[in-house]
């Protein structure tokens, strides 16, 4: 009798086979796949288009695909799909960051990823220093390119809280402004309510009136406590504030006179001329730091009345009108020396210890320096903001 193999018996072998001859193809191909990948993953990028590097920005709440998109179109991918599936396979997805982003040149899609999920965003910052008045604020903020808009009108002089900002590409111009006033209402707020009982200001506003004259007056730190003493000693006495500062700020409205005083400009009446008003002028004179808001919240106790340049950058200080003038003999002598004078055309007064004389007031549109007592009448009825008698005493030289 004839024996006969089952049918499956004969095509098993062939089968398994074929089977292996497909899984060994299937794993080559996955196995070029995989280097393929490898090596987009880890090969450079597209060359920058201009320059060293692209900048992107990745706006809040983008998903992968929009974020791919942008990337691509501006040209620092080749394949949206890659870098899809790059991010879903490493778990970046769920990591990526919105923000601008400097992406090198030629970087690989491994670098871009990286930037993205460690949010190492391009930062920008603008800085309003203390003292600078809310048009030189708006000059900064109109001169910075990442900003976009139009401010509006000029911030309230004093409203803008002076210290430096990140901002972002494509913020406006009046949010930052808007940020800046939050910023001063807050901190006038924490400051007013530490203030010291042996203030003058009745009131924050007229604390911002007060420590942008200090702020005006003295570029150093350490001397704003004393200087802020000197105008809370005048005020209490009924002495006018007579500080320079204030006379440029009516001529100017906050930016820079770049030149010295002159006679004219001293005997008018801007409103702002505290040579000739009572109190404090009508509003701040610039946008005063927090040093100057702490010095005129909490003034040392101190006798003095007076304060001239000393030529060193700081000032020197004066109980009397007497010691007062001999600082700014020795002042004037410094001036003199600086522009070249020969020293027999120094008068006697600027001689340390010589006998106290009073310099008239220059005629003309000469530079002041200083004015003797009684040299000013007010042009007009006084304004006052902090009550205070009529001025009895000679002025502060600033």
């Amino acid at each position: 009798m004839a024996s006969g193999g089952a049918p499956g018996a004969k095509k098993r072998p062939g089968l398994i086979a074929a089977l292996l001859a497909a899984s060994a193809t299937f794993s080559l191909f996955l196995i070029a796949a995989l280097a393929w990948a490898w090596s987009v993953y880890y090969s450079p990028g597209p060359p920058a288009r201009d320059g060293e590097a692209t900048v992107v920005t990745l706006p809040s709440g983008s998903g992968v695909s929009a974020i791919a998109a942008r990337l691509k179109n501006a040209g620092v991918i080749r394949s949206v799909d890659m870098f899809r599936a790059a991010a879903t396979l490493t778990g970046a997805d769920r990591r990526l960051r919105a923000g601008e982003y400097e992406v090198p040149s030629r970087a690989s899609l491994k670098t871009v990823i990286g930037l993205l999920t460690d949010g190492r965003v391009v930062r920008h910052f603008v800085t309003i220093p203390e003292g600078w008045s809310s048009a030189q604020a708006v000059d900064i903020l109109n001169a910075e390119p990442v900003l976009t808009g139009t401010i509006d009108e000029i911030p309230e002089e004093g409203s803008l809280w002076a210290e430096t900002y990140e901002v972002t590409r494509g913020e406006t111009r009046q949010a930052v402004v808007a940020r800046m006033q939050r910023a001063a209402e807050e901190n006038l707020a924490e400051l007013w309510a530490a203030r010291s009982p042996d203030t003058v200001v009745r009131t924050p506003e007229e604390a911002v009136i007060l420590a942008s004259i200090v702020e005006k007056e003295t570029g150093v730190g350490a001397e704003r406590p004393r200087v802020a003493a000197v105008f809370s000693n005048r005020i209490r006495l009924g002495m006018r504030l007579e500080s320079d500062p204030t006379i440029i700020y009516g001529i100017t409205q906050g930016r820079p006179l770049g030149r010295g005083i002159r006679r004219s400009e001293l005997e008018r009446d801007t409103g702002y001329n505290t040579y000739l008003i009572d109190g404090l002028p009508p509003t701040p004179i610039a946008n005063p730091g927090r040093q100057s808001l702490e010095a005129v919240l909490n003034p040392p106790r101190t006798d003095d009345l007076f304060f001239v340049a000393d030529g060193t950058g700081g000032h020197a200080f004066a109980r009397t009108y007497e010691e007062h003038l001999r600082n700014v003999a020795r002042w004037r002598a410094i001036e003199a020396q600086r522009a070249g004078a020969p020293a027999e055309t120094v008068p006697p007064s600027v001689v340390p210890n010589a006998p106290i004389e009073a310099a008239p007031a220059p005629a003309g549109d000469a530079v002041i320096t200083m004015q003797p007592p009684g040299a000013l009448r007010p042009a007009t009825p006084a304004r006052t903001t902090v009550p205070s008698p009529t001025q009895t005493s000679p002025s502060a030289q600033g």
